[in-house]
């Protein structure tokens, strides 16, 4: 049986929580994995002073692969956001985020979508500053959006891949191009060259990013495969887990060339760390995406399954679902589902 290397950074908050339920559950499919854990956020503060030490990032530049918990970046100074640094750390260039509805009787019931963001690009370069008039110092903010025909080449063709690899029917190119003509013109123009080189096995569409917003509350299920430019993306992500009960359920990937970090797009919830009530499926849903990505597609698949059955046909649920199970008996639930 094949051991996989890979770094796991447990997190902040409810992170060990839900990241040991993870792991159980991955022990459970019979994966082998050989963790170097490292620190991420606050813990790595208290442990190293620095919320993103060098272990953490050599570790990850070794294995290439980090499966992590959500981190809290401390407030004031000078800290940047740790995500934001390990996706420009590692050119993690395609933020992937699928969506869909797991809970019955909510009031959508047919989701499953998936938003392909472009990740380093944008109005998040940090081109972001005030100026001085006067004698107010923050008299006026300019920011600076950076769009790369590279970049647009590069995610729209990650999109259309992941398309096809994953048998999804259409790719939605979502932008601003009517008022952007510059950036979001040329992210639009570059996406349709790439369409073209699908045509006849994917199809494809684009959409003004407000019309967007609005088509997926009125009909998400139009919607197949989505990729857009940072910003847009950002946005549309936690519109769409909201369809769908919120970020409870809402896995996330960052990819790149020479390395993969998976994670839940939650917080660290610092308000319920410790009480054993927490909701791990996010964390196992970026395990399966992260299965996905090593090529062990049908093991992703279990994990998906054995999550939903739980969920759905158990009726075994965290607080946050509806229910009253607490983290580890959800952990035992989807563990036992997994081996029948």
């Amino acid at each position: 049986m094949t051991v996989r290397e890979a770094t796991l950074i447990r997190g902040d908050g409810i992170g060990p929580e839900i990241t040991e339920a993870t792991l159980q559950v991955l022990d459970a499919l019979g994966l082998k994995f050989d963790w170097d854990e490292e620190y991420g956020g606050m813990s790595a503060v208290d442990k190293a002073g620095t919320p993103l030490p060098n272990a953490t990032l050599d570790s990850i530049r070794r294995t290439r692969l980090c499966l992590k918990g959500p981190l809290t970046t401390p407030v004031g100074g000078g800290y940047r956001s740790v995500n934001v640094a390990m996706r420009q750390e590692f050119d993690l260039y395609a933020n992937v985020r699928p969506t869909k509805t797991i809970v019955p009787g909510g009031r959508y019931e047919h989701v499953d979508l998936v938003i392909i963001r472009e990740n380093t690009e944008g109005l998040y370069v940090g081109l972001d500053h005030t100026f001085k008039i006067g004698t107010d110092r923050r008299a006026m903010a300019q920011a600076m959006s950076i769009v790369t025909r590279e970049g647009s080449e590069r995610i729209a063709k990650y999109a259309f891949e992941y398309a096809k690899q994953h048998g999804r029917k259409k790719v939605t190119i979502v932008h601003k191009a009517n008022i952007l003509k510059a950036t979001s013109g040329l992210f639009l123009d570059v996406a349709r060259r790439v369409a073209e080189q699908y045509a006849g096995s994917i199809a494809s569409d684009d959409k003004i990013v407000d019309n967007t917003a609005m088509q997926l509350v009125i009909k998400p299920e139009q919607f197949d495969v989505i990729v857009t430019t940072n910003l847009f993306g950002d946005i549309l992500s936690d519109e769409a887990a909201g369809l769908v009960g919120g970020l409870g359920l809402a896995p996330g990937a960052n990819i790149g060339t020479h390395a993969a970090i998976f994670e839940p797009v939650h917080g660290s919830a610092p308000d319920i760390a410790g009480k054993g009530i927490a909701n791990p499926s996010a964390q196992m849903l970026a395990a399966a995406m992260m299965l996905d990505h090593l090529g062990e597609l049908e093991a992703g698949k279990r994990l998906r399954c054995a999550l939903e059955a739980t969920i759905i046909q158990d009726k075994v649920r965290t607080p946050d679902l509806g229910g009253r199970a607490a983290t580890a008996e959800f952990a035992r639930a989807v563990v036992k589902r997994v081996r029948t």
